[in-house]
């Protein structure tokens, strides 16, 4: 099919290379042959009996078994031929085909590195046999390096900048014979418009055939025009191990540490180990199972630092995502067991084209927690539920650049006053990729 009519022509027909990486890449695409190249394989076959060891015969039953998928009744017939007639340069590169197709790509480089010695093979083959040779060395070992990123900036409004009550005076229990509380400015619901930018960095380096190391550094900056006591800021870096098994499914272990400021000044530190394990289903979907643990250090607040423990599940496809977690956060000094939870959540996002150069996205998240003790001024255990939801367009204006307007509302309902809070903001901005 293919390589046999390589020697036929000083040029190397653009069929090869389609054929041959499309066999190395999956061998479940490599299998979606036509029906009479199964036909001419089953014919072929039903003599095999008869006439294997003639090599014109093998040369013919491999070609077809190696086109209609039958890789390893190719690779049989082809070295029929090669222990008959050692020097067939055509029945080796084929061969190596079947191996490529087959997965086998160690073996199919060996194979195609024996053909590219041969004397006879005219020069623009030779050059292109050569050309598969490293393509299979950059798959051994581990595919190469790549690296990608993004930045982004957005300008919009923000109706709840510091995710605070709209009350203006609340009853504390402890202090009920007091009456009513009046509460600061900070400690109300205040708008504001804002700008933000954001940017990412990531790569990854093969390091073996199935191994891969990577890391990523994502930085934020929000600045709202008026109050500057709500400005935010963080830097996060990530890194990590994946290996790949033969059946494409994903192992990852990763670290990551971040920095977040609040009002200019330092607010938590955060450090956390993240375990994946992906598993690969068909049609671009893939189901991933993960455990994080995660310490918060808070800079002015030690009461709040501790350890979070989360187990997770989700299901992506190529348009959108649904995934649920759950886990514990228990503070590391008992004087502040008030701030420990047991949380749950559920979330799932979308991105869905409707016409050339524009997409619809989408997301939607909810979450419930329950702290572990009273809160000291209210009395209570603090249960909280959280809705968030974001609706946008993205549109690309050039090939690697969006405009994203986007708006996102979110609840949250608290058994406490002085947490529940309402919040909407809208924005545009504008996002490079690369």
């Amino acid at each position: 099919m293919i390589v046999r009519n390589l020697f036929a022509h000083a040029a190397v027909p653009l069929g090869v290379t389609a054929c041959l990486l499309a066999g190395v890449a999956t061998p479940a695409q490599a299998q979606q042959a036509p029906v009479n190249a199964e036909a001419q394989y089953q014919a072929l076959a039903a003599q095999e009996a008869a006439k294997a060891g003639d090599p014109t015969f093998d040369y013919a039953l491999g070609v077809a078994a190696a086109d209609s998928g039958h890789f390893g009744a190719a690779i049989i017939a082809f070295q029929r031929v090669l222990a008959v007639q050692p020097n067939h340069a055509q029945a080796r590169a084929e061969l190596a085909r079947a191996y490529a197709m087959a997965g086998d790509i160690d073996t199919a480089r060996a194979q195609f590195a024996t053909v590219v010695d041969d004397p006879s093979l005219p020069d623009p083959v030779r050059q292109r046999f050569t050309g598969f040779v490293r393509q299979f060395d950059k798959q051994i070992k581990g595919g190469g390096s790549d690296v990608s990123g993004y930045a982004e900036a957005n300008v919009g409004h923000d109706s709840n900048i510091n995710a605070a009550t709209d009350l203006a005076s609340i009853t504390i229990p402890l202090f009920a014979a007091l009456g009513p509380g009046t509460l600061g400015a900070s400690a109300r619901a205040t708008e504001d418009d804002y700008y933000e930018l954001s940017s990412g960095l990531s790569g990854v380096v093969g390091v073996g055939r199935q191994d891969r190391v990577f890391a990523s550094l994502l930085g934020n900056w929000r600045d709202n025009f008026k109050s500057s006591a709500f400005d935010q800021a963080s830097l996060t870096g990530t890194g990590g191990f994946a290996h790949s098994f033969a059946n494409q499914d994903v192992i990852s272990l990763s670290g990551q540490v971040q920095k977040f400021w609040l009002g200019h000044a330092g607010y938590r530190t955060a450090y956390g180990v993240i375990g994946q394990y992906t598993h690969r289903l068909s049609g671009g979907r893939a189901l991933s199972f993960s455990a994080q643990w995660n310490r918060f250090d808070y800079d002015t607040d030690p009461l709040k630092d501790s350890n979070r423990y989360t187990l997770g599940v989700g299901y992506v496809t190529k348009t959108w995502s649904l995934s649920a977690m759950g886990g514990h956060e228990e503070t590391r000094d008992p004087a502040g067991d008030t701030n420990s939870n047991t949380f749950f959540g559920l979330s799932g996002g979308a991105e869905v084209p409707v016409m050339k150069h524009v997409a619809l996205t989408g997301g939607a998240a909810l979450q419930y927690a329950k702290y572990d003790a009273p809160d000291p001024l209210f009395l209570v255990n603090r249960e909280e539920t959280r809705l968030d939801i974001s609706a946008g367009v993205k549109i690309a204006v050039l090939p690697n650049l969006y405009v994203q307007p986007k708006a996102t509302y979110t609840r949250n309902w608290s058994n406490i006053p002085l947490y529940d809070h309402d919040r909407w903001t809208a924005s545009a901005g504008l996002r490079l990729e690369f």
